[in-house]
């Protein structure tokens, strides 16, 4: 079953964390992850703005979504985030 990496980051430091993001398609796709979403514009059409980058990331299952996380590689890429942004990871399973 797919599950879908959701990721919030507020970003304070655009120029390191340009770094981390030039480091991680090659870690995700090493794991079968495939970026849905990837910052971008959005349109608030109900609650409160906010203004986290938001990424969504499509694994085959939320146990490749967790081996990519867990992997020595993306470990090594959290550091190059450090100090550059805050961010919360969620892992859901999604629908057939």
């Amino acid at each position: 079953m797919p599950a879908y990496l959701i990721v919030r980051a507020t970003v304070h430091d655009m120029a390191q964390y340009r770094q981390y993001m030039q480091h991680t398609p090659a870690i995700l796709e090493k794991y079968g992850g495939e970026f849905l979403i990837r910052g971008g514009d959005k349109l608030v059409l109900e609650g409160p703005d906010s203004p986290e980058r938001i990424v969504i990331i499509r694994f085959r299952s939320m146990q490749a979504a967790q081996a990519m996380y867990n992997s020595p590689e993306y470990q090594a890429a959290i550091k190059l985030r450090e100090g550059a942004a805050q961010a919360s990871f969620i892992v859901m399973e999604g629908v057939e």
